[in-house]
């Protein structure tokens, strides 16, 4: 009621709601606590609810307020309180004394509230406060008071005066002009019954005195010009007086030469309002009128017609049934008309009646709130002439009596001139929004439909020509909307949607998503929906989106990894986004991407789900971030490879209720970290925050996890990485030397011989080789040796076989050794028959690769007469065609008819004295589907006798002989123009 009080302000508003507040404490004390001692924090001793006899004595002398209310004091040596000289506060109230001693105020000086309140002060004299000259404060209520004399004569500063509940017979506190500074006089519940026309001279010199209060008071008697002496009161409360409907008019006449602001006649049992009830107060500039709690029934025409400058009237819990259009008459200054409860169905009478027109006076009224009514219908003219108001105010009321509560587009019809800003319509059983239901409200910019039963989809129509609306609030409509592309295209400005506990679980669930319009919504409530699926793009387009509150729902399977098609990132479109919550959602992973982009995020909350393990750096764009609510999951470790970025500039953490693990791994950094942090607020870190595993740290706060612990084992975890790395190097370089030892050996030393330079050119011509090369072959293929490569010996190469070339007098071991060690290149004959030959196999070929080893030369050349896979001739001869240069690889071509060529016989080139013409052929050979090019270039050649000679024949023995040539390192004549 008193908080649309505008005269004198806020100084006026402070000192009624003391009065309120200390009112109350008198009539409901409060609940007995236990406590062993007495509590001191900022200067404030604490020593209620003790159980006291006696004032404590060692308090800390510089205390400012002592309470020792609620004991059993039953006096107060005044020279207990020499100690405490700086006392600004003291309450004594709900205790036994019944003295107040003068010497109180005279050890303290300083004091300025006293609470006396229920003890058992019978006689007050003028002696007792002489010294109380600071006080501004004093409560006396509930006691057995009988002041004697003028004993308030030296509160020259006392502002607020309760002498409430003392069964007072009269209302006098005294002769003499007294308490000059006085703005509050609490006179309520006692037993006077008039007020003669000097019960209030002592208050003539009080021009600050704002507010009487004589509540419970059951005045019967009101002597002419009982309040002259108080002409400025601004402010009277009678509530529940009980003085009837006859006491008004006289009440009023009495107060017509006051500077009355604010009357306050709660449940004083005016059961009727007629033209005379207020014709009092004509002449006053009353603003507040509170007339709540008193049956009203009947307000006939003209009641208020003398309330002219009345901006307040509130006619809370009344039975009124009817209001017509004389009702408010007179009241054209009226802003804010309270009706709550005031047109009440009842089983006894029909249902109360609102006629056309009958708000029409009230042209200035700004605020109509007709909370928990119940009238027939709103007409088409039911709310005509209201061309003031800003906000309707119809929740939880009934006025659409028809079994389907629908809103249509006449409903509203008659708020069309209406500069109707806010319209509440929370709990009205409404079933139905039909297209075009608010298109005559084009100023709304609130509405709230909260607590009903809608159930259609929104099709768009239901809101248009709401084009100034900010805030549509829908929640708790049981889940019963359903929402389609266009269902919030004619609202592009709104700013605020709440659809908690109103969806259907698939209303999202839709191709095209029903916000899109909305680019300029900051928020966003869709908790409480079970919704388990929508789309990637739900929130695509809300640019300016800065709360999403989406708890309690079923997203877990969105956030899956496993989910078909991967995690629904739905939060990549709202990068402004400032609090999010996803309470109890059964999440148990956030995919790594989830949260990319959010800097702006300053409050987020996981509580109650099923997280885990946490991937590192998920909240790592989180750069704002200042509160984290996460309690409540099954987080066992906090890590800072996931903690770190977010708890930088944290303000609030909440990871309560989690199943910490307490090792060293799990949560050391956490442990450090909240020792050494003072800036974030951590609640409940001493009780909520338990150790579930290890056994020795179960039940127990993880402030009490030791981190010297984990100090200890540092230097045996680095030994115990060092042994084992240690032994894993051991047992892989054994087990490399026993297998591939030779390998390695091979590799190295072929990498330092190219690393360095090393070249068959160098060693030949640093040393000289009797053979150029040592042919290893099997039984079966040498006469393929005598055929090929022995007839390549009439020229310049020189072949060491090891039959023909065995050193006499020597073992057959030793000559194939010395030999090898001749010989410039080591000439393999590969095929399926020296890979089985077991001599070869067993002995030369091994002695062969030693001796490459040992040489340090690239000197190996292997022939293919036949197709052999490089896995046997690995598990064979322990080489492959990777470990040789491509030059030392040669694929022998078995049948020379299948590659025929036009060219010159090279047979007769010693008889031939020029080859005039030049030809240049490519072939490629092709052998068990393995293609071996091999190109050559035939040039002018000129003989001794410069004859010419040409035949078609196959160069098959020349190419054959020019490559084996080559491929040994040789530069022969006869090959000079040939390149294999």
């Amino acid at each position: 009621m008193f908080g649309t009080v505008r005269a004198p302000g806020p100084r006026l508003l402070t000192w009624i709601v003391l009065a309120w507040s200390f009112a109350a404490g008198a009539r409901h004390p409060a609940a007995s606590r236990t406590k062993a001692a007495c509590s001191v924090e900022g200067g404030r001793a604490d020593c209620s609810h003790l159980s006291l006899t006696r004032v404590p004595d060692d308090l800390p002398e510089n205390i400012t307020s002592l309470d020792v209310s609620h004991n059993k004091l039953v006096q107060i040596l005044p020279d207990l309180f020499k100690r405490y000289k700086g006392l600004v506060r003291l309450d004594v109230s709900y205790n036994s004394m019944a003295k107040l001693d003068g010497g109180l105020c005279r050890n303290l000086p300083l004091l300025q509230t006293l609470n006396w309140a229920h003890n058992e002060l019978f006689s007050l004299k003028k002696e007792d406060l002489e010294y109380c000259t600071k006080l501004t404060w004093l409560s006396m209520a509930s006691n057995r008071l009988q002041p004697k004399g003028e004993p308030f004569t030296a509160l020259q500063n006392l502002k607020f005066l309760d002498v409430s509940m003392n069964k007072l017979t009269t209302a006098k506190l005294g002769s003499q002009p007294q308490l000059p500074s006085l703005v509050n006089l609490n006179l309520g519940h006692n037993d006077f019954t008039s007020l003669n026309a000097s019960d209030f001279s002592c208050l003539q010199d009080s021009p600050f005195l704002q507010v009487v209060n004589l509540s419970a008071v059951a005045l019967k008697t009101l002597e002419p010009g009982c309040f002259k002496p108080i002409s400025g009161l601004r402010t009277l409360i009678l509530d529940g007086s009980r003085i009837g409907s006859g006491f008004i008019p006289k009440l009023c006449s009495e107060l017509s030469g006051t500077a009355i602001d604010a009357l306050s006649l709660k449940k004083i049992n005016l059961i009727t309002l007629n033209d005379k009830t207020f014709t009092g107060l004509q002449n006053t500039n009353l603003t507040v009128l509170d007339l709540s709690g008193n049956g009203i029934s009947t307000v006939e025409d003209g009641s208020f017609q003398w309330l002219s400058t009345l901006q307040t009237l509130i006619l809370t819990d009344n039975n009124i049934k009817h209001l017509t259009k004389g009702t408010f008459q007179g009241l054209k200054m009226l802003k804010k008309l309270q009706l709550t409860k005031a047109l009440v169905n009842s089983h006894k009478s029909s249902l109360p009646l609102i006629d056309n027109f009958s708000f029409q006076p009230l042209s200035s009224l700004e605020s109509l709130i007709l909370q928990k009514c119940a009238f027939s219908e709103i007409t088409e003219n039911t709310f005509s002439g209201l061309t003031s108001l800003t906000e309707l105010d119809l929740s939880w009321s009934s006025y659409l009596q028809a079994s389907q509560k629908h809103l249509t587009s006449d409903t509203f019809v008659s708020l069309a001139d209406a500069p109707l800003r806010k319209l509440n319509l929370t709990g009205n059983a409404l079933t139905q929004i039909d297209p075009g239901s608010f298109s005559a409200l084009r100023n709304l910019s609130i509405l709230l439909l909260d607590h009903n039963f809608i159930k259609q989809a929104l099709a768009g129509g239901e809101f248009e020509g709401l084009d100034q609306i900010q805030e549509i609030h829908m929640t708790n409509n049981f889940q019963s909307v359903d929402l389609t592309a266009s269902s919030f295209v004619n609202v592009p400005s709104l700013r605020v949607l709440t659809l908690g506990k109103s969806l259907k679980a698939e209303a999202l669930n839709q191709d095209a998503s029903p916000f899109r319009p909305l680019t300029n919504l900051t928020v966003l409530d869709l908790s409480n929906n079970n919704i388990a699926n929508f789309r990637q793009n739900m929130l695509e387009g809300l640019v300016n989106l800065k709360v999403l509150k989406l708890q309690h729902n079923n997203l877990a399977r969105l956030w899956k990894s496993a989910n078909l098609g991967g995690p629904v990132l739905f939060l990549k479109d709202t990068r402004q986004l400032v609090t999010l919550s996803m309470d109890y959602n059964g999440l148990d992973e956030i995919p790594l991407e989830a949260l990319r982009g959010l800097s702006m995020l300053r409050e987020l909350s996981f509580s109650n789900n099923n997280l885990d393990n946490l991937q590192y750096s998920v909240f790592n764009d989180l750069k704002s971030l200042r509160v984290l609510l996460l309690e409540k999951n099954l987080i066992t470790s906090v890590r800072p490879e996931v903690f770190s970025s977010p708890l930088r500039n944290l303000s609030v953490l909440v990871m309560a209720r989690n199943p910490f693990d307490c090792t060293c791994e799990s949560i050391l950094w956490f442990v450090t970290w909240l020792n050494n942090t003072n800036a974030t607020n951590v609640p409940g870190l001493r009780d909520q925050y338990i150790c579930n595993t290890p056994l020795a740290y179960f039940k127990r706060p993880i402030m009490e996890f030791d981190p010297l612990s984990c100090k200890d084992m540092t230097p045996f975890q680095a030994l115990y990485i060092l042994s084992s790395t240690a032994v894993l190097m051991l047992i892989t370089g054994a087990l490399l030397a026993r297998f591939h030892g030779w390998r390695i050996q091979f590799y190295w030393n072929i990498l330092i011989n190219r690393t360095l330079g090393f070249s068959d050119a160098k060693v030949e011509e640093d040393r000289d080789f009797e053979y150029d090369a040592y042919i290893i072959h099997a039984e079966e293929d040498a006469k393929w040796v005598e055929r090929r490569m022995v007839p390549l010996e009439k020229q310049t190469c020189q072949f060491c076989l090891e039959d023909r070339d065995s050193v006499p007098g020597l073992s057959q071991l030793e000559s194939i050794v010395n030999n090898m060690r001749k010989s410039r290149k080591i000439l393999f004959v590969v095929t399926e028959s020296l890979l089985s030959d077991p001599w070869c196999r067993q002995f030369t070929v091994h002695q062969a690769l030693h001796q490459v080893i040992e040489a340090s030369r690239d000197s190996v050349v292997l022939v293919f007469l036949q197709d052999v896979h490089d896995y046997k001739l690995s598990r064979t001869l322990f080489l492959r065609r990777g470990m040789l240069r491509s030059s030392c690889i040669l694929e022998w071509p078995p049948q020379k008819e299948r590659h025929p060529c036009r060219c010159f016989d090279l047979h007769h080139l010693q008889d031939a004295e020029r080859l005039p013409a030049q030809m240049v052929h490519d072939e490629t050979y092709s052998r068990g589907g393995r293609h071996a090019p091999l190109h050559w270039r035939c040039t002018d050649v000129q003989t001794q006798r410069g004859r010419v000679l040409s035949s078609n024949c196959g160069l098959h023995y020349q190419l054959q002989r020019c490559a084996v040539v080559q491929t040994l390192g040789w530069n022969d004549s006869l090959c000079c123009s040939l390149s294999c």
